[in-house]
């Protein structure tokens, strides 16, 4: 109740919408057509999948086939495992099962449903109702009245979850045992994260700016990534990581017949098919897209780092030869995006120049120059082709002194034992992200002379 009313404090949360309209040459403000129209764009960014010419995929895995993942069977301990794990705080799919249900009614249910599991898993089916989600729009940044810029977060039956997480634990078990995952991906991947990625990626980067040398880092864009994944192409990365048999088989039939309507303010817009890509909301949809760009930067020679589809390279450029190397590895990637049927956003992929004495040697994509920047947030820190940190910190900063505010105007009684779980909670955060990486290290003239005197 406390953080609820501190929340009530805040500033409202903008509403979706509304939404721009080139046919009336107006604006759409009805909750109703917003949805439609959000619906009909999400739908309209998935891929039509050229099945017949299915490329092959380089195999990962090379166990035999008592090693392969192809059948999955479920006991009544890890149903009741997972049912304990329920928050009851989050809201039903659209079966209108509540997760606060399954949880007070655990041990009447749990039989149950592990037997429904196990049904489906020797079928290769999936009931209809874990096959439809509501959709809520997430506005990203930019202008609110373009439907490019929400991203459709999926929420699906809490049963199906359930049993997708059984399914991906099963996954992520046998990815780990047979190191199948490239190191380089951080994104949904156990012990790593944001800070873990910015490290690694910037160790390499600071240490040759460090010696003087100029590095490009370029940062990749894909477009809609979890939406247009082409089922039948990550079937095939599946087979080839040893997922086979009924499991491969199940997750076909997970992928197939999906529905989804788009939900603001009570209002819903009409069902529509899903055609391609992991829903993004599920459980199982970010260890299957891991899997499925498992392969992206085979045979590039620059250094990669990834966070989900968040993709940045880079490499030291003292020559021309080295940026045309650059350049060769980008071209490896676009090959890569057309094999497998996803697209680089090029308008949004960005070249960073770092170092004094760097050529600025001017990159392409899929037949276009790309930007270059001299600033750009990468996982929510700001970084500097200077490589300072002083942007971030200015920003951070402002974003704790906002919040700072609302406590100050919203909080009558600023006792200590109000004011410290409002600081830990609403501050400190802001302040802390990622801070091992952008925490400052260079020595003002300011401070000195402080300290001097």
């Amino acid at each position: 109740m406390f953080f609820k009313y501190i929340r009530s404090r805040k500033p409202a949360k903008k509403p979706v919408g509304p939404l721009d309209d080139r046919a009336i040459k107006g604006a759409i403000k009805d909750d109703k057509a917003i949805v439609e129209k959000l619906n009909d764009f999400f739908a309209s960014v998935f891929t039509a999948e050229d099945v017949g010419e299915i490329p092959e995929s380089a195999p990962s895995f090379v166990g035999d086939e008592s090693e392969e993942l192809s059948w999955i069977e479920v006991s009544l301990e890890e149903v009741l495992e997972q049912i304990e794990k329920l928050n009851v705080n989050k809201s039903p799919g659209p079966d209108g099962i509540h997760p606060r249900v399954l949880k007070e009614l655990k041990w009447e249910i749990a039989e149950l449903l592990s037997v429904v599991c196990n049904l489906s898993f020797k079928s290769a089916s999936v009931p209809n109702d874990w096959k439809v989600a509501n959709v809520t729009p997430i506005f990203k940044k930019g202008s609110r009245g373009d439907p490019g810029n929400y991203r459709p977060v999926s929420l699906t039956s809490v049963p199906g979850k359930l049993v997708e997480t059984i399914v991906k634990n099963k996954i992520v078990k046998h990815v780990e045992e047979h190191n199948l995952l490239d190191k380089s991906q951080h994104g949904f991947c156990k012990g790593k994260s944001c800070l873990t990625n910015l490290l690694e990626f910037f160790e390499g980067v600071n240490k040759h700016a460090d010696k003087g040398d100029p590095v490009d880092i370029v940062y990749l864009d894909f477009q809609k990534a979890f939406d247009k994944v082409p089922h039948q192409r990550l079937l095939c990365k599946l087979h080839g990581h040893g997922i086979r048999g009924k499991v491969l088989s199940w997750i076909e039939n997970w992928l197939k017949d999906r529905k989804q309507r788009v939900g603001i303010n009570g209002k819903f817009s009409d069902w529509r098919g899903v055609t391609s890509g992991v829903p993004q909301g599920s459980v199982l949809g970010p260890i299957l897209f891991n899997l499925f760009i498992n392969d992206l930067e085979k045979g590039v020679s620059s250094e990669v780092v990834k966070f989900a589809d968040d993709t940045k390279l880079f490499r030291i450029v003292k020559t021309e030869a080295d940026c045309e190397g650059l350049q060769e590895d980008l071209t490896k990637l676009s090959d890569w995006a057309t094999k497998w049927q996803m697209k680089f956003n090029v308008d949004k992929c960005k070249v960073m120049h770092v170092g004094k004495n760097n050529p600025n040697y001017s990159y392409s994509m899929m037949g276009a120059n790309l930007a270059t920047t001299n600033q750009e947030r990468d996982l929510g820190v700001i970084v500097d082709s200077s490589l300072k940190t002083s942007t971030q910190c200015a920003a951070a900063v402002k974003k704790a002194n906002r919040m700072l505010g609302i406590i100050r105007k919203g909080i009558e009684n600023k006792t200590q034992n109000i004011l410290l779980p409002l600081y830990k909670t609403m501050v400190r955060p802001h302040l802390e992200y990622c801070v091992q990486m952008w925490s400052p290290h260079l020595k003002k003239g300011h401070f000195l002379k402080k300290k001097n005197s």
